[in-house]
């Protein structure tokens, strides 16, 4: 694939605005020369996360996390580097340009680029023919009956499907081959349309570009018997990596910490019409590693509601097993039978505060679809077994135990994943390293001095690459971006002034040469003392 040219990264760099894309996530507010507000990464009540404008980087002194503008939107939006550029682009109207790529690479990203374009037209077409077409009556009909509005209608960009070789032939018209059509999974190969008479819940990736369809059944001479039939698996559409809603959802799951996904698209639908936004479907009951990934980056807390029978099918308990296995905090609302979010939308937050912990859940459903005391036993130790160290384990440890009348031996639980919000303590070597690296940060011109020790003066490895960049910028790694962007609010809420950094810069110095006292030859020593006895000559005269 064409690589996006380092001048148009710039381009996107200087023209985004890094508070606006932030206050997407958090609310802000100045304080000084910086922006403040509590973290999108975890849950916390007293502002910590802090946004440095200017040089475009976040910090959170809660959790740890930090990095630049574009991090920032690779985390939040689930996308590659090349994804978050493109991203900032769009939001902030800068063209780009690409490098010369491969003929074959860039045929591809052509390609790709047209099948995109299609099917974004192809949601069009089909919106207005659901919206403005006599033939859409019947279908809004239906959702309206379902108690869908209108504007969450279009909200989704529903769309009605005319059948036949409507979309075709519209395709055609604008230049669109044959070729492309099938490969979009937009016709068959007897050059027909794919979808025919169905209402259309268009599919969208975690940039909200169309990338296929869902489409449900609303007549009952329908030829196919399904009564939801996806787009083909292609190029673009892969069902296992998708979560209907979620480039809608995005926001409110960052916001709140929390997600929770439904069976069906127009579960979706109703409760956010109803005005609860942090949901979105799977597209079946099963959680796949892809679409646990993608919310890992959103929330740490998801909510799993089912009807009772789909949340007893072995595939969604496979998912909810990857889920716990990835450190989610995970809750499970089954829901009684014929009971489904859509239908209970304007109590839906009722419905969540009946949230069952999954390990509790899990044991709980184990014993009761058991056939005997014993199966009991052998099916909760199972599921025991599986589970990650926490409270909700031992709590249904001891459930188990009292609904079994016997004290289930399990084996030493492995450690949970989920992830801490502590930072790790630093130790008083890496603290001085680390706030001298932030004062030269913030004063520049006290770089000349840090290039006199060099980054052998430091310790830790990533101390030593953050030095060598102050004295020599390059391109710095993901890791290196997260340090520079704690030292830079380290270096602001800590006040390190440019004398404090001058001392900080000395101790460094005199903590090498008291390390080469130690081990030096005789005839060094004198060298040695005389220079650690000008290092604390300059530090009276700056004290």
């Amino acid at each position: 694939m064409a690589r996006i040219s380092p001048q148009s990264v710039e381009e996107v760099k200087a023209a985004a605005d890094m508070v606006a894309v932030v206050s997407g996530r958090t609310q802000l507010r100045k304080a000084g020369a910086r922006w403040v507000g509590r973290c999108p990464f975890h849950e916390e009540r007293t502002p910590s996360f802090s946004v440095n404008p200017v040089d475009k980087l976040f910090h959170c002194f809660g959790c740890g996390k930090g990095g630049d503008l574009i991090s920032f939107v690779e985390e939040t939006e689930n996308v590659d580097f090349a994804g978050a550029i493109e991203w900032l682009a769009d939001r902030f109207r800068v063209s780009l340009t690409y490098e010369e790529a491969s003929p074959q690479a860039e045929r591809a990203r052509q390609r790709r680029e047209r099948l995109l374009a299609l099917l974004e037209q192809a949601a069009a077409f089909y919106e207005r023919h659901l919206w403005d077409a006599e033939s859409g009556a019947a279908a809004r009909d239906y959702l309206a009956g379902r108690g869908f509005g209108e504007a969450v209608c279009r909200e989704f960009r529903l769309g009605l499907a005319p059948g036949g070789r409507t979309l075709v032939a519209k395709a055609h018209a604008k230049g669109f081959s044959s070729e492309e059509l099938l490969a979009a999974g937009l016709a068959n190969r007897r050059g027909n349309d794919y979808f025919s008479g169905r209402l259309l819940f268009p599919l969208a990736d975690a940039r909200g570009r169309v990338v296929g369809f869902q489409a449900r059944k609303l007549r009952d001479d329908d030829p196919l018997a399904a009564k939801y039939v996806n787009s083909p698996e292609s190029e673009l559409f892969r069902k296992r990596d998708l979560l209907y809603g979620l480039h809608l959802a995005r926001g409110a799951i960052a916001k709140s910490g929390r997600a929770v996904i439904v069976e069906g698209n127009p579960d979706v639908i109703g409760v956010r019409q109803a005005g609860f936004e942090p949901v979105v479907a799977a597209m079946g009951t099963a959680l796949t590693e892809a679409q646990l990934k993608a919310l890992a980056r959103l929330a740490r807390r998801l909510v799993l509601c089912f009807d009772g029978d789909a949340a007893g099918e072995a595939a969604t308990q496979r998912g909810m097993e990857l889920a716990a296995a990835r450190g989610f905090e995970l809750a499970v609302v089954a829901l009684p039978p014929g009971v489904d979010p859509a239908d209970a939308a304007d109590r839906f937050e009722e419905l969540l505060t009946g949230a069952e912990p999954y390990a509790i859940y899990r044991v709980r459903t184990a014993i009761e679809v058991a056939p005997d005391r014993n199966a009991a036993y052998r099916a909760a130790k199972e599921v025991l077994d599986r589970l990650p160290e926490s409270p909700e384990r031992e709590e249904a440890w001891r459930l188990a135990n009292d609904r079994l009348d016997m004290t289930i031996q399990v084996r030493a639980a492995v450690p949970s994943t989920r992830a801490a919000v502590t930072p790790r303590l630093l130790s008083a070597s890496e603290r001085l390293e680390r706030d001298a690296l932030a004062g030269c940060l913030a004063h520049r011109s006290l770089l000349p001095v840090l290039g006199e020790l060099g980054p052998d003066h430091f310790d830790v490895p990533l101390h030593r690459r953050a030095c060598a960049h102050l004295l020599e910028p390059g391109e710095p790694g993901a890791d290196l971006v997260a340090l520079l962007a704690e030292l830079d609010a380290r270096a602001d809420a800590e006040g390190i002034d440019a004398e404090t950094t001058e001392q900080l810069l000395l101790r460094l110095r005199e903590r090498r040469l008291r390390r080469e006292l130690e081990t030096a030859e005789d005839d060094r020593l004198p060298d040695l003392q005389q220079a650690l006895a000008r290092v604390r000559t300059a530090f009276r005269e700056l004290a």
